[in-house]
């Protein structure tokens, strides 16, 4: 069976090849992202593979489904860049990789915190220049405050572990409560108190209308002023420009993503050379408080070899006509 592969890296090509030895299936590599225009390079595929940021609206899936193509392979958690339902509807498959690694992202969005807190990026760039001064690099005892998670599947109970060892409150929030998070020392609480109660507030939801920009003007008035906000979830759950205005009032005191909303022609590129063109993510990358990473937490050797091998079983399983484990759960398709 033969499966084009979108928005190829060479390292993930490294980790498909591998995955892929003595399979018998034909991965048909590129660098470009899944769209209209790339139609005619899939002749005779059977499934695609794609990622975070290849759109696959109602338009680019009829066109898919008109070409032959009858499985979608997301190699990512995340699926809001496809109108699953409408796959559904003309007879494409969708599957993900819901869990490749839970302890990457949790361990990247604590680092996070400590690099933040500790302004550990500030000191790294003033050494290097032969400045020791550490004016200005005064941070916090993480010991004693509150963190609150939204978000409490399998990322944000792992986070909820890595915590317990820091003496800090966790507090949750979620529609569907996690037994493992409140064994993880977690305490369930509405929404609107874990933002007016946290110190630090970790996104691990996925992204749903519920959540859609979840971090907005309204929200960040109820939270502590000097708050900190992490993100290593999806982009559209902050509001830049209501953020940007919480960092100028002080409301928000530190500010972590490794997503952005509009992350799609940034994220993954060298753009050394170039005028970025994205004003919001410039002016976001200016403040002092602010630690903007490119979309790699979940970037480990096990999350790599697990993201292959989920995707490969799930291309292995529609050519052999066996039941999909790793479909897109009803209950979140909107």
């Amino acid at each position: 069976m033969k499966t084009a592969v979108f928005s190829t890296k060479s390292y993930d090509e490294e980790f498909l090849r591998e995955a892929n030895e003595g399979t018998g299936l034909t991965l048909d590599f590129f660098e470009e992202r899944m769209g209209t225009h790339m139609i005619p390079a899939i002749k005779g595929a059977e499934a695609i593979c794609t990622f975070v940021n290849d759109p696959l609206p109602a338009a680019v899936l009829d066109e898919l489904r008109s070409a032959g193509v009858r499985l979608i392979a997301l190699r990512c958690a995340g699926f809001n860049q496809v109108d699953v339902k409408h796959a559904e509807a003309i007879g494409i498959h969708v599957t993900h990789v819901p869990a490749y690694s839970p302890n990457a992202v949790a361990e990247f969005a604590l680092s996070l915190i400590l690099t933040l807190n500790r302004r550990l990026h500030r000191a790294y760039n003033r050494v290097r220049d032969g400045n020791f001064s550490i004016d200005g690099l005064l941070g916090f005892d993480m010991h004693g405050s509150t963190v609150g998670v939204l978000g409490t599947g399998k990322i944000g109970v792992v986070f909820a572990r890595l915590l317990s060892g820091f003496g800090v409150k966790v507090l949750g929030s979620d529609p569907f409560e996690n037994p493992d998070f409140v064994a993880a020392g977690g305490t369930y609480v509405p929404r609107e108190e874990l933002l007016a109660s946290s110190d630090i507030i970790s996104l691990h939801c996925p992204l749903t209308p519920d959540t859609f920009h979840v971090i907005n003007e309204k929200s960040i008035k109820l939270m502590k002023d000097g708050v900190m906000i992490i993100n290593t979830s999806r982009g559209a759950l902050v509001d830049a420009l209501a953020v940007i205005e919480g960092l100028k009032s002080g409301r928000i005191g530190y500010l972590g993503l490794d997503v952005y909303e509009q992350e799609a022609d940034v994220f993954y590129e060298n753009l050394s050379e170039q005028i970025i063109q994205d004003d919001v993510l410039q002016r976001l990358v200016a403040f002092p408080n602010v630690l903007i990473t490119s979309h790699q937490a979940y970037f480990t050797f096990t999350a790599m070899r697990n993201i292959a091998a989920t995707t490969i079983e799930s291309l292995l399983a529609f050519r052999d006509g066996k039941p999909l484990k790793n479909t897109i759960p009803k209950n979140l398709i909107h």
